[in-house]
């Protein structure tokens, strides 16, 4: 058991607002595992290392006891996050919400201990309430409280639409909370007004409320944008370990440090004396070595990891296999077999699915050097080389 202070040095690690501190402590104070929760809306399907900054710290507070309410937003992503949108965000339907969250989970669980989890649906609660609880809880919020909220302002006093269902999601991510009775509540900075809105309405509630911890939101490689596949300045939880390698070792060098605290599970002593070294002369570029090995490690194996600078910008021509090719294993959980568009994906050869179609259309698609011609199924224990277009390669083995 680590003391509170010691517990507190590894919440707080990379945390852009803690809220209120003391209550915290309070909460810690009691011996009891707190119920730690972070909404996510599955919007899409795919991670980058940006989205990973929430997750690592769910981890921490899983690694300190205490339990981790992963929650899907099945239910708010049909009604559109606004938050930092100028215009109202199309709802998902039902059948988007539920592919992207099987994906979520499959990734979030490369960095969450699967059997202290607790995975829960906000439909499970919100699709109980009726018309009327809908206009009660509506009720414990005014319209001018809502506009403080930056986003709305911004969009009220530019005279851009606000539809009347937007300002349902705060008081639905806030009524989470009750249903829930969390503890703590994660999010990022742009959610600082959804997570206060959980402390109001546990209040209302007749519950202690939440305490709401904010994580800053990363820089992309650039170091200037935040990290966005739209910017194309991203590390996917997908992509191939080379990839990764390449991607993480071209970082400018003063980002170095903000990765290794919001990215990396090493003590942050030891990242102090990496950064001392490198003022004293050290190359930065033999740490940021050591931060690709650690992430390549969680999300593709030790194996992988050990041999990703060999792979690392290899371009190899269609049906060539190179020396060293990296190994991913692809687990069928629970299923009798996989088809080759799955294997692409949860090998992080292709982004997603359209992805997956596309190189198979094309016929870019190689396996043991041989051009794919139809489908193929993958069983337990097969094992081949993969090849998808001119970049992704990667020895495939099929586990349980």
């Amino acid at each position: 058991m680590v003391s509170i202070d010691e517990a507190l040095a590894i919440i707080k690690r990379g945390v852009d607002e803690l809220l209120p501190e003391e209550e915290l402590v309070s909460k810690l104070k009691q011996g009891r595992p707190l119920r730690i929760k972070a909404g996510f809306d599955p919007t899409a399907p795919d991670l980058h290392l940006g989205h990973t900054v929430l997750i690592n710290k769910l981890r921490q507070f899983q690694d300190l006891g205490h339990e981790i309410i992963f929650l899907i937003g099945d239910f708010t992503g049909m009604i559109g996050d606004p938050t930092g949108k100028s215009v109202t965000r199309p709802p998902l339907t039902e059948e988007q919400v539920a592919a992207n969250a099987v994906s979520y989970k499959e990734q979030v669980f490369k960095i969450l201990d699967p059997a202290k989890t607790r995975v829960v649906f906000n439909s499970e609660w919100m699709s109980k309430l009726s018309a009327a609880d809908m206009i009660k809880l509506a009720g414990q919020y005014t319209v001018a409280r809502m506009l403080e909220r930056d986003d709305f302002s911004k969009r009220y006093q530019a005279e851009q639409s606000i539809a009347i269902h937007e300002f349902l999601y705060p008081l639905v991510q806030g009524y989470d909370s009750v249903a829930l009775e969390a503890d703590v509540e994660l999010g990022g900075t742009d959610q600082k007004f959804n997570l206060l809105m959980g402390r109001v309405l546990q209040k209302g509630h007749g519950q202690e409320p939440q305490v709401i911890l904010t994580m800053p939101i990363l820089e992309g490689l650039d170091g200037v944008q935040k990290m966005s596949k739209s910017l194309g300045n991203y590390i996917g939880v997908n992509d191939a370990p080379g990839e990764m390698y390449t991607k993480l070792l071209s970082m400018p060098d003063e980002l170095l440090w903000r990765y290794f605290e919001l990215l990396s599970f090493r003590p942050m002593d030891e990242v102090a004396e990496y950064r001392k070294a490198v003022d004293a002369g050290a190359n930065p570029q033999d740490y940021k070595k050591i931060l690709a090995e650690e992430i390549i490690t969680r999300f593709h194996g030790e194996e992988a990891a050990a041999s990703a600078h060999k792979s690392a910008g290899n371009r190899v021509a269609l049906g060539e296999i190179p020396e060293n090719v990296p190994t991913v294993e692809v687990s069928l959980d629970g299923q009798s077999g996989l088809p080759v568009a799955a294997v692409l994906r949860l090998a992080g050869l292709v982004k997603n699915g359209a992805a997956a179609r596309d190189v198979l259309g094309r016929g870019a698609v190689f396996i043991d050097g041989a051009q794919l011609e139809g489908n193929r199924e993958f069983a337990l224990g097969d094992e081949a080389v993969i090849q998808a277009g001119k970049k992704k390669i990667a020895r495939i083995l099929i586990t349980e």
